[in-house]
């Protein structure tokens, strides 16, 4: 069950955030969404957890919790999947690759002529 974690203390890294979750079940994969061009957090990450039942669990005990000295509780829920995997077509767009005349869809792409074969 993938898991998206909001509320985060920005000092908090990917081993700590696994660490909070394991206490409820096998731990697949823990990540903090970290800005390109800070290299901060931004304060929101995602969890995989192996068995959903360990994730429902996790959802109802640390939603609205405080970690640390945070003045915004968690947001714990699961994790939407993305529609469409981010990258649009359009005229120019190539194969596989972002962009195009009538631009890229949600969060991906854009530009006339843009994309082209990337493997």
């Amino acid at each position: 069950m993938n898991l998206f974690v909001a509320g985060l203390p920005y000092d908090l890294d990917d081993a700590e955030l696994e660490e909070i979750f394991e206490k409820f079940g096998p731990v697949l994969s823990a990540k903090v969404s970290i800005d390109r061009a800070t290299g901060k957090s931004r304060g929101f990450g995602f969890v995989k957890m192996q068995n959903a039942e360990d994730g429902k669990e996790a959802i109802e005990l640390l939603n609205d919790i405080y970690l640390g000295k945070q003045k915004k509780p968690l947001v714990v829920k699961e994790a939407e999947d993305k529609p469409g995997g981010g990258s649009g077509g359009g005229f120019g767009g190539g194969q596989r690759g972002g962009g195009g005349y009538s631009g890229g869809g949600n969060r991906g792409g854009g530009g006339y002529g843009g994309g082209g074969y990337r493997r």
